[in-house]
């Protein structure tokens, strides 16, 4: 026996076996695959290494930062091309992302950049509602889109803030925990008295270009680290071992019955989801286009529903975001696009999609290489009995700063003996 076994060898399983292990735990981990690290993984596209995952994550708490001091990783830390992101309105040409905006909740809905993409009556009226609605309107809501929907309605919420969540999170704003995806944002309202103030608030103390940070040679390398100190701490590490049903203090694998605390940190092991999970096509092109050099929509972008002709919600033009990978690419560069299908001509919607959005020609001749990596995100939050820790996207949330902050305090919450 171990004194915990851990069910899923993802950046959540991984982050609280090593946990435990340094607070003198001994540890089972249990993979049912051949790798470990989950979705944050990498792959080499063109001769390049990328990141087939997450490949940056959010600065804010400095949950992610002190674990990556704590891995050795401090010196590798990089920030993003701070000239930002661009978005593809449902009509009309892209345009930059507002400057003073959190989550494309604007600051200042006025704002010149604001009324680009709104349009000046929208524009108006949201500005007009939230400053005049008292600061309590909104403030008990249970998701970012009732929020933003109730403070200054639906075209923000629709042409804003909706395409940008969605290609970060993957998720509509509806789906999303307030208090998960902006812990600060409720309390700033209730202060400021409008979403308004308390987005510029809160911007102020997180001035542009501090909001992710990566590693130079991907985020995949929190992974490799993870697994040398779980290997230097003594953890038993199986790969290949499905796990088949928990219940309080065993674990049930094909072969074995395994005591100790559970920790299950793999989505589906305690039963079916409430909702189906959803899929994540990213598609990666390295291309040659010299006209790409001037990063024309600065570091990606962020697509609109119902944008005409684009079926890619999101763009990354990872080596304008990145100097390090720029470097790397030696002249070419590395596009990566989000999906919500899985299409067998993806390679050639990609193309087409890259070259709309970047206003740039790709032929087909330029694509030097092209690679396709399929992702399950869960959609919902699940439960475990008592007695048994629950760990991962499915109850912290998504995003690595979401995810690695949950398993930690879950991990002291085992020690601590309030199984939660």
């Amino acid at each position: 026996m171990s004194d915990v076994v851990v069910v899923g060898g993802g950046i959540a399983g991984l982050v609280i076996a090593r946990k435990l292990l340094i607070e003198g735990r001994s540890v089972t981990l249990l993979e049912a695959g051949d790798r470990l690290g989950g979705s944050v993984s990498r792959h080499v596209v063109g001769g390049i290494t990328l990141d087939a995952g997450a490949e940056s994550y959010a600065t804010r708490g400095g949950t992610v930062e002190a674990l990556v001091r704590d891995l050795g990783l401090g010196d590798e830390i990089v920030a993003p091309n701070p000239t930002g992101a661009w978005l593809q309105p449902a009509a009309g040409s892209a345009v930059p992302i507002p400057a003073t905006s959190l989550l494309g909740i604007p600051g200042s809905p006025v704002a010149e950049d604001v009324i680009a993409v709104l349009g000046q009556t929208a524009a108006l009226r949201a500005f007009a509602v939230d400053a005049f609605l008292p600061g309590t309107v909104g403030s008990k809501a249970t998701t970012l889109g009732e929020l933003v929907r109730r403070r200054m309605g639906d075209d923000v919420l629709d042409r804003l803030v909706a395409p940008i969540v969605n290609g970060v999170h993957s998720a509509s704003p509806d789906d999303l925990d307030l208090d998960r995806v902006a812990p600060q944002l409720r309390a700033a309202l209730r202060r400021e008295g409008s979403l308004a103030r308390a987005v510029r608030s809160l911007r102020a103390e997180a001035p542009a270009g501090t909001a992710v940070a990566g590693l130079r040679g991907g985020i995949s390398r929190i992974v490799d680290e993870l697994v040398a100190d779980l290997e230097r701490f003594g953890a038993d590490i199986r790969l290949n071992t499905p796990v088949r049903s928990v219940t309080v203090g065993s674990a049930t694998t094909d072969d074995d019955v395994l005591g100790g605390h559970i920790v299950v940190a793999a989505s589906g092991v305690l039963g079916p989801l409430a909702t189906p999970d959803r899929v994540v096509t990213l598609a990666t092109l390295v291309v040659e286009q010299p006209l790409l050099d001037a990063a024309p929509r600065g570091t990606g972008l962020l697509v609109a529903n119902g944008a005409k002709g684009i079926r890619a919600r999101a763009l990354t033009h990872a080596t304008a975001k990145w100097s390090w990978l720029a470097e790397r690419a030696d002249g070419r560069h590395v596009l990566r696009l989000s999906y919500s299908e899985d299409p067998a001509d993806l390679a050639e919607i990609a193309r087409v999609d890259a070259a709309a959005l970047l206003g740039v020609p790709i032929d087909a001749a330029a694509v030097v290489d092209f690679a396709r990596v399929q992702w399950t995100r869960t959609t919902a939050v699940e439960t475990a009995p008592d007695g048994v820790t629950l760990v991962g996207e499915g109850i912290a949330g998504t995003g690595l700063a979401n995810i690695i902050g949950h398993s930690q305090a879950q991990a002291d919450s085992v020690v601590r003996g309030e199984l939660q």
